[in-house]
């Protein structure tokens, strides 16, 4: 493999994996703040005990997967430097900016905020406390918006100018209103809840399979997630298509190649624009993708939705196939996300910068040899945090609410409960 290969090879594997803690992240962090509201809101003691329980057993499994997924995030800026430094320089003073706040907001404020909540139980006032995670999920998707609009300047640079080669911005509203920004953090979005309502159906499924006696618990959670996943995966799909006319316009040869149609006259005309080169993505790997992606969607949607339908009628619980088929579902919307990314980022090449900068110009003066070494570790390291990141939450979800430690303090009497002080 060539020195570009194995750079592609390093970002995509840890982008990808790095991916999967995000989506889960986004996902739950709202159900998370529901549940969590309603708690606060509940007057009946009884049912304010189990609608606690429900939040601290969800609360400790967004609470592994965040933990471990910011540790794959805390290495994929520093890929810029060390395999892509003529992306840095022909860019950097472009996408610097929401990089670095996106890291400001994930790595400072969404951290403390969610430290805070986690040692807030017993010690901060209820509304106090349910205003923390929902600060959580806010900055989750300031974070996400951040990095989508960096993204979105690689897929349709806009306000800016080249001058000696690097590229300066020049008009700030139009970077944050980028359409290919915000039309896929639209998309990602839906994307995320319908991931995390699939994965409290079906943890909640496999729960009364097996029989539990948090029935009350169970149901609650099974009904929210499956509220939010039919939702959402219902729309995912209409904002998706809505993705087509922004790339019609902005990369006219993605388009192309997903509709099968003019990829030759695409070419030869870019190589008029940009000289010789081949202009043509991996059409198969779109391709597979986007019907993968598309059918997956579809295929949640159907499900969630007879779901749904058997909830209401409860029958739902009465058959033992229809939880199993729930089960199954938990790792669809992971599978369908990927795919999206891959069409997002394939789609473009050979560009990095569409238009500006090819992959070519802009990697890194680096050894094939480092590279191949380094594309080694990353990938072990990351694989290895996945593998740990699954079995914790794996083991965590099996043994139930019971086995919950998030939350498991002794609380203070009401007159030494105070606000964000006693932190």
């Amino acid at each position: 493999m060539s020195a570009a290969d194995l750079a592609r090879l390093q970002f995509a594997a840890t982008t990808g994996i790095h991916w999967l803690f995000v989506i889960l992240t986004m996902g739950l962090v709202p159900l998370v703040a529901i549940m969590h509201t309603r708690a606060a809101f509940t007057r009946e003691p009884a049912k304010r005990a189990v609608r606690e329980r429900m939040t601290r057993f969800w609360g400790q499994l967004y609470v592994i997967n965040y933990a471990v997924g910011i540790v794959t995030g805390l290495v994929m800026e520093f890929q810029f430097g060390l395999s892509w430094s003529g992306l840095s320089k022909f860019a950097g003073n472009v996408f610097g900016a929401p990089l670095a706040l996106e890291t400001l907001i994930a790595f400072f404020a969404e951290s403390t905020f969610l430290g805070m909540w986690i040692f807030g139980w017993g010690r901060l006032r209820s509304g106090v406390h349910v205003t923390l995670i929902w600060l959580v999920a806010l900055t989750a998707y300031a974070s996400g918006y951040w990095i989508m609009i960096a993204n979105g300047f690689m897929q349709h640079p806009v306000g800016y100018e080249v001058r000696d080669g690097a590229a300066y911005l020049t008009d700030f509203g139009a970077l944050l209103t980028n359409s290919s920004a915000l039309v896929a953090l639209f998309h990602i979005t839906l994307a995320a809840l319908t991931t995390g309502g699939a994965f409290v159906a079906g943890i909640s499924a496999w729960h009364f399979l097996k029989g539990t006696k948090e029935t009350e618990l169970f149901r609650g959670s099974l009904r929210l997630g499956l509220w939010v996943a039919m939702v959402t995966s219902f729309f995912v799909v209409i904002v998706g298509e809505m993705q087509r006319p922004v790339i019609e316009r902005t990369q006219p040869m993605k388009h192309a190649v997903l509709e099968n149609s003019g990829v030759a006259e695409l070419q030869a005309q870019l190589v008029k624009e940009h000289g010789p080169g081949d202009y043509v993505p991996w059409q198969d790997t779109m391709r597979i993708s986007m019907d993968v992606m598309t059918l997956i969607g579809n295929t949640v949607s159907t499900i969630t939705l007879i779901a749904v339908v058997l909830l209401w009628k409860d029958r739902l619980m009465r058959w033992r196939w229809a939880s199993w088929v729930l089960v199954a579902m938990i790792p669809f919307p992971f599978v369908a996300s990927a795919g999206g990314w891959v069409v997002r980022e394939v789609g473009r090449q050979p560009w990095l910068v569409y238009g500006e900068l090819t992959v070519e110009d802009a990697l890194s003066q680096v050894g094939t040899a480092a590279l191949a070494v380094s594309c080694a570790v990353f990938i072990a390291i990351f694989l290895a945090l996945a593998v740990t990141n699954w079995a914790l939450m794996t083991r965590f979800a099996r043994r139930g609410p019971e086995a919950t430690q998030l939350g498991t303090v002794e609380p203070l009497p009401d007159d030494e409960k105070q606000p964000l002080a006693v932190i």
